[in-house]
């Protein structure tokens, strides 16, 4: 197993770190659910235990973690609070591909690696806008980098930009005022004058990530922060193997943890509520136990399509259906138990109802599902020539 240096310096180990991450975050969740409220802390928890750069190449002094390790570290996560675990996949991610960032000179790849182990940085991208929505979609974004003596300065809003609050780093996609237009990333440090937040962030799930807009007003940037923008309208890159099965299977991972912990909340509901005309635990009742086994039914596939993405078993191009698969057995999983539960599933004392609001989001992700199937239809087409 890949560990990152500062848990293998002090001896440590993943089975003894994560279950009480899970436990320390879950007892916090029900709060930042309610206020909506960005949970520091936990990421304060995550930097002490040496997580933070769990994914980053070794050469660049991360953990060099592979993707079997990362996906155990997010679901744990993910258990104890998912928005937490969404804001620390993007990190990982995004550590994970630096050695195929286009333009990036290894000393600033190395200074990233540098700041989150040092002082706990967070880095995420900023893509989607009012207008464009996701650039995964396609079009030229709204927010525009132009070009001064020394650099660029960049003027924007950024939409659901998740984990404001607590990011050092930001990756905004732009476009130049060139003549012929230029696209792609620009490194914006936290410490850069010109940009506010504007908090936004009022939603029904995952309300702990603060994905608030993001509002860029002339904000200068040295000229090294411009990643390697490529002409609009040119070919894009081939797609980063990291980026092609980590950004899926660790999504999806985040989405089949909140299930588990919807059905240890039913097992646990069900074992414990005795109605009077029973005289018994509900879970006596073959509906019951025959519904606890179709929901483990969904969690066992889960595990086992999660496994094999993680093992390299799959095909690269598989990770987009195996996203939108584990997500939609996820949500079937916690329907499940809603529709079982009644009521007190519902009720906003109990935790089933958060992790309901929580597993939705999982549609909302990229690859979408229209993407992720249409993508797989493609290629079972283009099989046969």
């Amino acid at each position: 197993m890949n560990l990152p240096f500062a848990l293998r310096r002090r001896g440590a180990d993943l089975e003894d770190i994560l279950p009480g991450l899970t436990a320390a975050f879950a007892a916090t969740a029900a709060a930042h659910d309610r206020d909506s409220s960005f949970p520091f802390e936990n990421f304060t928890q995550l930097h002490e235990t040496g997580l933070l750069a769990l994914t980053a190449p070794t050469a660049f002094g991360g953990g060099g973690a592979d993707l079997a390790t990362t996906l155990r570290v997010i679901e744990a996560v993910a258990r104890g609070e998912p928005a937490t675990a969404l804001v620390l996949a993007m990190q990982y991610i995004f550590h994970a591909a630096l050695p195929e960032w286009p333009g990036v000179p290894d000393h600033l790849k190395t200074n990233l690696v540098r700041d989150a182990v040092e002082r706990g940085a967070l880095i995420n991208a900023l893509h989607v806008e009012p207008e464009l929505g996701t650039p995964a979609r396609g079009g030229l974004p709204a927010t525009v980098a132009r070009r001064t003596v020394d650099g660029w300065r960049l003027s924007g809003r950024k939409i659901y930009a998740t984990g404001a609050p607590a990011l050092s780093w930001m990756l905004v996609w732009a476009r130049t005022d060139e003549a012929a237009p230029r696209v792609g990333n620009f490194l914006v440090p936290r410490e850069a004058p010109g940009w506010r937040i504007e908090e936004s962030w009022d939603h029904t799930g995952l309300r702990a990530r603060a994905s608030h807009d993001v509002i860029f007003e002339d904000t200068p940037l040295l000229d090294q922060y411009a990643l390697a923008p490529r002409p609009a309208g040119a070919s894009p890159p081939a797609l980063d193997p990291v980026m092609a099965v980590w950004a899926p299977v660790l999504t999806a991972g985040i989405y089949h943890a909140v299930a588990v912990a919807a059905r240890d909340w039913f097992v646990r509901c069900t074992v414990d509520r005795r109605p009077a005309n029973l005289g018994a635990s509900l879970s006596t009742l073959p509906r019951f136990q025959e519904l606890a086994g179709a929901i483990d039914g969904l969690l066992l596939q889960n595990r086992t399509l999660l496994d094999a993405a993680a093992a390299g078993r799959l095909a690269p191009d598989q990770g987009g259906l195996v996203k939108h698969l584990v997500t939609e057995n996820a949500i079937a999983a916690v329907e499940k138990a809603i529709a079982a539960t009644g009521n007190p599933g519902l009720s906003r004392h109990n935790d089933l109802q958060r992790h309901y609001r929580d597993v939705l989001c999982g549609r909302v992700h990229t690859p979408q599902a229209d993407v992720a199937l249409a993508a797989a239809g493609k290629a079972a087409f283009a099989a046969l020539g």
